[in-house]
């Protein structure tokens, strides 16, 4: 069983598994409501990646890093749209947020409603 990490100004936990995905990179996607009916909407957080994550890829590795910063994407899909190619068709970006370091992530996912442990694996979701 995991131990839940509680990040600086934070009074949410984030659970164990998920943030050490953050820290190596790893994108985590939760649903949330959508704009109506015929409509799926998701917020993605993905971990921006730096020179030194590229190298460590070229060389068979996953570097892990605690200061990493973040894209928060807060999309709206047509439902019809979702499992295609296409999904992006009709998809509108509701609101986007760059943050720096996991208490600014935190914060900026407490403001926009939004608790660590909603967050999941994007292959656990629909989200394209």
């Amino acid at each position: 069983m995991s131990t839940p990490h509680h990040p600086a100004d934070s009074d949410r936990p984030w659970p164990t598994g998920k943030l050490n995905a953050l820290r190596l990179g790893r994108r985590l996607v939760t649903e949330v409501p959508a704009s109506g009916p015929g409509r799926r909407a998701f917020v993605s957080v993905i971990p921006l990646t730096i020179p030194d994550d590229h190298q460590a890829q070229r060389q068979g590795w996953k570097r892990s890093d605690r200061a990493r910063t973040f894209r928060l994407q807060h999309w709206d899909y047509d439902a019809e749209q979702i499992d295609g190619f296409d999904h992006d068709i009709g998809a509108v970006l509701i609101r986007s947020a760059t943050v720096a370091g996991e208490p600014e992530l935190t914060t900026t996912l407490q403001a926009w409603g939004l608790r660590p442990e909603q967050f999941l694996y994007p292959w656990q979701t629909d989200a394209p």
